[in-house]
C-alpha cells in the first residue's frame, strides 16, 4: 500500500529543494526511500513511500527535512535531520509580535544581532542551528540544546536585554560542558523519547523574508564596543561590564 504526504512550502524555496539538475530531490529520495512530486509553480509537494520504503518513518522524516528547506535552511543542514538525536522546531514570530510588519522587523533584526553577532553566539554556545525566514524563526540540533535556545529567543521576543541573553547563553554552555564531561565519565544516559509536534500548521508561511533596516538596528546597538572579541570573551565582557553596574549602583545608595 502506498501511503503519501503532502505539504507546501514558499515558491522561493522549490529551486533550493529541487537542487541543481535535482540533486537535492535525488538524496532526499535515497536517504529516506521516498518519492518526491514537486510542483515548481505552487510549491506543492507530495512525498510517497515506494517498494523500498522500510521505515515506517520514512515519509514523516522526508517531510521533516523538506519543511527545514522550506524553512531557509542550507540543505545540507536540512538533511541532518536524518539523525533521531536531531529536531527541528519553528517558532512563529507573529505569536509574539502580531501582525506588525515594523514590530517584526525589529525583533527579527534583535534576534541576528548587529552584524549578525547574536545568532552567532547562540550558534556557538549551543550548537544549533538557527535560520530566520519570513515569520518564523526555525532551530536543528538536539532536543536539549534546541530548548536552551528556544529560551533565548523568548527573552529576547519578550525585551530581556541582549547582556541578560548573553549571560543565560553563557550557563547553558557551562551546563551543557559538563553534561558532556560527566557522559565521557560516566557514560551515555538514555535520553527520554521526545515527542515531536506535527508541523502541520494553518498559519500561512510562504511570503518572503523582508529585509530588515540595517541602519535602525545599528542605531539600537550604538553603545557595543567595535572590538571584536571571541565567543565567549564577549559575554565575560559584557558579564564583567553588568556586576561593575551593579557595585556602583550599591555604592551609590551607602
Amino acid at each position: 500500500m502506498v501511503n503519501i504526504e503532502y505539504l507546501k512550502i514558499p515558491k522561493d524555496r522549490v529551486g533550493v529543494t529541487i537542487g541543481k539538475n535535482g540533486k537535492i530531490k535525488h538524496q532526499l529520495e535515497i536517504i529516506t526511500k521516498t518519492e518526491l512530486k514537486i510542483d515548481s509553480e505552487t510549491g506543492n509537494i507530495a512525498i510517497s513511500s515506494t517498494d523500498e520504503t522500510e521505515d515506517p518513518l520514512a515519509i514523516w522524516k522526508a517531510r521533516y527535512m523538506i519543511k527545514a528547506i522550506g524553512r531557509g535552511f542550507n540543505p545540507e543542514i536540512a538533511l541532518r535531520l536524518d539523525n533521531e538525536e536531531l529536531i527541528l522546531e519553528i517558532i512563529n514570530l507573529q505569536d509574539y509580535v502580531g501582525k506588525s510588519k515594523k514590530a517584526l522587523v525589529r525583533q527579527k533584526g534583535r534576534i541576528i544581532g548587529k552584524g549578525g553577532r547574536t545568532r552567532q553566539i547562540m550558534h556557538d554556545m549551543l550548537d544549533v542551528e538557527i535560520s530566520i525566514y519570513g515569520k518564523t524563526v526555525s532551530l536543528i540540533g538536539k532536543i536539549e540544546n534546541v530548548q536552551m535556545a528556544k529560551e533565548a529567543i523568548n527573552m529576547i521576543l519578550e525585551g530581556s536585554r541582549q547582556k541578560s541573553v548573553y549571560a543565560y547563553l553563557e550557563k547553558m554552555h557551562d551546563k551543557l560542558k559538563r553534561e558532556e564531561f560527566d557522559e565521557m565519565i560516566h557514560g551515555k544516559v538514555d535520553e527520554r523519547q521526545y515527542l515531536r509536534e506535527d508541523l502541520d500548521s494553518d498559519i500561512d508561511y510562504t511570503d518572503a523574508e523582508e529585509d530588515f533596516n540595517q541602519n535602525s538596528l545599528d542605531e539600537e546597538y550604538d553603545d557595543e564596543p567595535e572590538e571584536i572579541l571571541s565567543t565567549e570573551e564577549t559575554i565575560k565582557a559584557i558579564i564583567r561590564e553588568t556586576e561593575e553596574e551593579n557595585r556602583l549602583k550599591e555604592l551609590e545608595k551607602q
